[in-house]
């Protein structure tokens, strides 16, 4: 089927699109996310370029939607006037702390020579949208946009104050990191009792059939150490003993045959336990042994067989980049390995640091910390949270079991944790867990769960804010 670039579309051509009735946004608000999706795709937002574009686009949108300015705070940092920051606010009834959104608005690069559509345009393809962002994440920039607007445009007003913070730079390490500078610089515009980040999918998707809803409620924390070894070097001719590259390699070779010891905590022993409903056999055993306070060692041995749970049952450390000599003809003076860990919530930076040390059994071999550390405590997954979620979620889709999870990668929900405010990943959105093209090439969301995305989020609002 040849692409179809999307220009405005009409709301029959939408609804035709679109799941069944009750799953969906008004028509109007579908066309407002819609457009809105369409022309922040079209901004180049990437780190070189800053997210200044993307918005000015909500932001106009926000103010010809009824938002007061005084309620529509584009927020750049001196330091990098293209790096924008929106943060919005309905006004509520002062009976809690506001529930916030955080949403970060820039995307990673994409070459329209690797892609078979225009990245850098919205498209339609056999019921998906195709683009850089469509997926990460700026399908829930629009989606948390067209929600806040389909409030205010309805007069509702929430027990708490809600508010939506679209923000710079996720995807760029921490040089200038949208949250943190605004937790930093303008508390008093994000001071939250509550966050939520629906940065990714959290239903699961497998061979086409809805599986499961996640909620993100931890984290492992992004570390990278440096092993070095450095010696005088000398002469090719003349090898001695201290080959700086051989003693690394000696200390790789340990670390390859390391192992964190196993450990569970909150969220992981719910997962566990809600996830072992779906399991047989031994896995199932296995699942329930580790849903206990207690961890089972042997349980978490033959689950750990399975890469994706080994990597939220322990801590790992893997190398992954190695740097030596430089010359053919010369002994190396230095050699050095890039070993990047993601350690559990609980865990420490000196803690690992002392272990990875322990582990090199090398005294000539340094361990350091090249860069800085954010780490976030975990977030209870608290009966009242998992009621909110569970109960939006079962209006939608009745009977699909909800299930905390701890997150082996990063978001932006560790800013938020580490501030003190409790923060979960929740998304509407449904992705095929066998095809995840966020990063990749051709990027897309399918269109109907873009649409139940926006009415979840309309509805979750409404849960958590309350009135």
């Amino acid at each position: 089927m040849k692409p179809i670039v999307l220009a405005v579309l009409a709301a029959p051509l939408l609804l035709a699109a679109a799941p069944a009735p009750g799953l969906l946004p008004p028509p109007e608000n579908q066309k407002l996310a819609h457009d809105l999706f369409r022309d922040i795709i079209a901004v180049h937002s990437v780190h070189d370029v800053g997210t200044k574009g993307v918005a000015d686009i909500l932001a106009k949108s926000f103010l010809d939607n009824g938002f007061a300015p005084e309620d529509v705070k584009l927020v750049p940092e001196d330091k990098y006037p293209n790096q924008v920051n929106l943060v919005v606010r309905l006004h509520g009834k002062g009976k809690g702390k506001p529930v916030m959104w955080i949403c970060h608005m820039d995307v990673v690069e994409a070459k329209a020579e690797d892609w078979t559509v225009p990245p850098f345009v919205l498209t339609e393809k056999d019921g998906y949208f195709y683009g850089r962002g469509t997926s990460d994440m700026k399908d829930q920039d629009a989606a948390v946009a067209a929600s806040l607007i389909r409030l205010k445009k309805e007069g509702f007003v929430p027990d708490r104050d809600i508010i939506a913070a679209f923000t710079a730079d996720e995807e760029v390490g921490l040089e200038q990191d949208g949250p943190a500078f605004l937790l930093r610089a303008h508390r008093d515009l994000v001071d939250a009792g509550l966050v939520i980040n629906p940065d990714g999918s959290s239903g699961e998707i497998v061979a086409g059939k809805k599986l499961d809803f996640g909620i993100e409620t931890s984290q492992k924390t992004y570390v990278t150490y440096t092993m070095t070894v450095t010696n005088r070097g000398g002469h090719s001719s003349e090898p001695r003993p201290d080959n700086a590259i051989y003693q690394l390699s000696d200390a790789l070779v340990r670390l390859s045959k390391f192992q964190f010891p196993f450990k569970t905590n909150a969220t992981t022993r719910l997962y566990f336990q809600r996830r072992a409903a779906f399991e047989s056999g031994q896995r199932r055993a296995d699942m329930l042994a580790l849903s206990k306070g207690k961890v089972d060692a042997k349980a978490a041995a033959r689950l750990a067989k399975d890469t994706a749970l080994n990597a939220i049952l322990h801590s790992t450390c893997v190398a992954t980049m190695l740097r030596a000599g430089v010359q053919e003809n010369a002994l190396p003076a230095r050699a050095e390995a890039t070993i990047q860990c993601r350690i559990m919530p609980d865990e420490t930076v000196g803690g690992t640091k002392a272990t990875l040390e322990k582990v090199a059994a090398d005294k000539a071999v340094t361990v350091s910390v090249p860069n800085d550390v954010v780490s976030g405590p975990e977030s209870p997954p608290t009966p009242a949270l998992l009621h909110a979620v569970e109960t939006v979620v079962h209006s939608m889709w009745p009977g699909k079991p909800v299930i905390p999870a701890m997150a082996a990668g990063a978001s932006d929900s560790i800013f938020t944790r580490n501030a003190g405010i409790p923060s979960y990943g929740v998304s509407g959105a449904w992705e095929d867990i066998n095809d995840v093209r966020a990063h990749g090439r051709d990027e897309r969301r399918a269109m109907d769960s873009f649409y139940q995305s926006i009415e979840f989020t309309y509805r979750l609002m409404k849960e958590l804010g309350g009135g």
